[in-house]
């Protein structure tokens, strides 16, 4: 019969783990914006109130001096959006503008671990919804391009799991991450029990990061363990893809004319 602890048995079950090396299949630095690798993507969800354009319009999607830049901007006066909900609903006129890349298609990933470089150019503001997160491949929203892309959110095959929210309307410098739980019907998850909000400087460079180590998902700052969701891994058994946007999801008036979310890097890491 075996005298250890729980917390003896953790730690040599993390060593063991932690004992097997990285190996980088996905990195890009944004010296450029690569459509190998990312699409744009234009989609209605969470009653946002901006329109995602295409191709850096208004400068809201930009890779220069080695960053990629996502942004909400308000322009001048409302104009007609072309988004759409998943029940075909177009997005009312609206006066700001913003920025949301997806690699579906393109890099997508088994398991592994998922990390972004990335900072804010502020924090704090009521509206503000910067995210860094993942989707199942077999996901039903736009773009559809592939047959098997008929599995509606958050069923297994188009599971979500975020790696960085930030909610402006409740705190500056604070972030949420951690999955959502399916409740196993079309558009029912359960957004709260499996999350949870960090302290962190925002307008400062962090890497978050996400793994699956055995059946966990286990979530970091700068390497450093801060959460993790026991036993959710083994839920999560789907190639998933990244998404990375800056929303504004209320009427709240922008403080400013222009938010940013800077992308150093992104990159996919499986264990050798």
């Amino acid at each position: 019969m075996s005298c250890k602890t729980k917390n003896e048995e953790q730690k040599e079950k993390t060593s063991s783990t932690e004992a097997k090396i990285w190996e980088v299949d996905f990195l890009d630095e944004f010296d450029t914006f690569n459509p190998d690798n990312w699409q744009d993507q234009r989609i209605w969800v969470n009653n946002e109130t901006h329109c995602y354009v295409p191709n850096g319009k208004f400068g809201t999607r930009e890779a220069s001096d080695g960053t990629l830049k996502l942004k909400v901007v308000q322009i001048d006066d409302k104009r007609s959006c072309d988004n759409f909900d998943k029940h075909g609903e177009q997005h009312p006129d609206t006066e700001y503008v913003a920025g949301r890349i997806t690699s579906k298609n393109k890099k997508e990933f088994i398991k592994g671990k998922w990390t972004a470089k990335l900072k804010l150019s502020s924090s704090g503001e009521p509206s503000m919804f910067p995210a860094w997160w993942l989707l199942g491949a077999r996901n039903n929203e736009p773009p559809m391009q592939e047959v098997d892309e008929n599995i509606c959110w958050p069923l297994t095959g188009s599971g979500e799991i975020d790696i960085f929210e930030h909610h402006g309307d409740h705190h500056k410098n604070r972030f949420t991450t951690g999955a959502i739980k399916s409740l196993d019907e079309c558009d029912k998850g359960d957004w709260w029990s499996l999350r949870k909000d960090f302290e962190v400087i925002l307008d400062e460079y962090h890497e978050y990061s996400v793994e699956w180590e055995d059946s966990d998902l286990l979530y970091r700052v700068d390497g450093e363990e801060i959460y993790r969701n026991v036993g959710q891994g083994d839920k999560y058994p789907e190639p998933m893809f990244a998404i990375l946007n800056f929303a504004k999801i209320t009427d709240s008036p922008m403080e400013s004319k222009e938010w940013v979310m800077e992308v150093d890097w992104v990159k996919h890491e499986y264990r050798k």
